[in-house]
C-alpha cells in the first residue's frame, strides 16, 4: 500500500507490490511471445497485452468490492455459470474437435472458465454456513460433492480434461481446508486407482494416447510424443543462461509447437535458460505467497477458505503447465496464465486476484476500525 497526500486514498490503498509483480510477468510474457512471433509485434503480443490490460482494470475495479457482497453473489454466480455449461452442451460452438464455447456474437464465451472462480467461491460460502460440529457429518459432505460434481461431469464431457481437473483440485482444496475428514480424498482416490483399467476405456482416444506417451514418450517420438520430446529438447538446451533474445531455434523453425500457448515455458527457457526459468517461478511463487497470506490474516471462515482456494487455483494453473511441459505430467492443455497466449487463463487468474485484492482491503478496513 503506498502513503501520499498526492495520491488519492482509493489507490494509495491497493496492493501496489502485487499488482507490480504482476505486471512484471505479463511484461515478461508479452517479450516472450514477441520472441515466438519471430521478433514482431504480432497479433499474439498485441492482442495478449490488450487483454491483461482490461482485466487488470477489472481486477482494479473488484478490488472495492466488499466482502458481504461478494457472499451475496455466490450462489448466483455458481448457479448461472451451470446454466452456460448446460448451454453449451446443447448451443455450444464446436471447435477443434471440442464443445467448449458459446458463441454471442461479439465474444466467445468459454463458461467453464468462471467455474474455477466460483466452485472455489461457492464452496468456501457453503462451509462457512455449516456449523462446527457439523463438518464432519454425510450432510456437510454430500452437497459440497454434488455442487462440485455436477460441473466437472458437464465440463469433462465438452470434452477439456485439464480444465475438469483443474475445477476438481480447487474443491478438493477447500473441502480439504474445511476439515472434511481424510478418507472422503482417499477413498475416491483408493476407488480410481482401482479402476483405473475402466476410466482409461471411458476416455477419448487424444486423452489416452497423452497419458501412453506420458507413461512412455518415446514411444511416438514423431506423432503423439513430438511436443514432449521438443519442449524437453528447448528446455535443456537453454542450459544455465539461455541462448539469448531472439536467438532460439526450436520455436523460430517451429520445430516446437504451441510454442506460444501451452508450451511457452520451453520457449522461455530456451532462450532465458535456467535463471529466467527460476525466476519466473520465483515471481509466481510470491504472488502466490501473498494471496495464502490474505488467507492467514482472514478474520471471517469464507475468507480463508475463499483466498485460499483462489491462491491453489493459480498454483494449479502454474504447477501442471510446468509438470506438463517438462514430462512430469501427461499433456492437458492448461496454460501458463499471464505468459501463454490467450485470454481465458488471464481472465481466470485476474478474477481471482481482483477477489484477493477485495478480500485483502477488506481486512485493512477492519484493522483500521478496530
Amino acid at each position: 500500500m503506498i502513503t501520499s497526500e498526492i495520491i488519492p486514498r482509493p489507490l494509495a490503498r491497493l496492493p501496489w507490490r502485487l499488482i507490480f509483480m504482476v505486471a512484471a510477468i505479463a511484461g515478461f510474457g508479452l517479450l516472450v511471445l514477441y520472441s515466438a512471433a519471430g521478433g514482431s509485434m504480432h497479433p499474439w503480443a498485441i492482442k495478449q497485452a490488450i487483454i491483461f490490460l482490461f482485466f487488470l482494470a477489472v481486477a482494479i475495479g473488484m478490488s472495492s468490492v466488499s466482502e458481504a457482497t461478494i457472499k451475496s453473489i455466490t450462489f448466483p454466480l455458481y448457479g448461472a455459470t451451470l446454466v452456460m455449461l448446460v448451454g453449451v452442451e446443447a448451443l455450444g460452438l464446436v471447435s477443434k474437435g471440442a464443445q467448449r464455447w458459446l458463441e454471442l456474437g461479439f465474444i466467445r464465451l468459454q463458461p467453464s472458465e468462471f467455474m474455477k472462480p466460483a466452485i472455489v467461491l461457492t464452496l468456501a460460502r457453503f462451509y462457512e454456513l455449516v456449523p462446527a460440529a457439523e463438518i464432519k457429518k454425510w450432510r456437510a459432505i454430500w452437497p459440497a460433492l454434488l455442487l462440485l460434481g455436477i460441473p466437472a461431469f458437464l465440463i469433462l464431457i465438452q470434452p477439456d480434461l485439464g480444465t475438469c481437473i483443474m475445477v476438481v483440485l480447487c474443491g478438493v482444496t477447500v473441502m480439504f481446508l474445511a476439515g472434511l475428514p481424510l478418507y472422503i480424498f482417499l477413498g475416491p482416490l483408493a476407488a480410481v486407482s482401482v479402476a483405473a483399467p475402466i476410466v482409461y476405456g471411458m476416455m477419448h482416444g487424444y486423452q489416452r494416447k497423452r497419458i501412453d506417451v506420458f507413461l512412455n514418450p518415446e514411444s511416438d517420438p514423431l506423432g503423439a510424443g513430438y511436443h514432449i520430446a521438443q519442449s524437453k529438447i528447448a528446455i535443456g538446451s537453454g542450459g544455465i543462461w539461455g541462448k539469448g533474445f531472439l536467438q532460439g531455434s526450436q520455436s523460430h523453425l517451429d520445430y516446437l509447437p504451441e510454442g506460444h500457448t501451452d508450451f511457452v515455458f520451453a520457449t522461455m527457457a530456451e532462450e532465458w535458460g535456467l535463471v529466467g526459468g527460476v525466476l519466473l517461478i520465483l515471481a509466481f511463487a510470491m504472488v502466490i505467497r501473498w494471496g495464502m497470506k490474505v488467507s492467514a490474516n482472514s478474520k471471517t471462515r469464507f475468507g480463508q477458505l475463499a483466498a485460499a482456494g483462489l491462491s491453489a487455483t493459480i498454483f494449479f494453473y502454474v504447477s501442471i503447465n510446468l509438470m506438463m511441459v517438462m514430462g512430469l505430467a501427461p499433456v492437458v492443455g492448461v496454460p501458463l496464465p499471464l505468459v501463454s497466449f490467450g485470454g481465458s487463463a488471464v481472465m481466470t487468474v485476474m478474477l481471482c486476484l481482483g477477489l484477493l485484492m477485495a478480500l485483502e482491503r477488506q481486512q485493512r478496513s477492519v484493522s483500521t476500525l478496530g
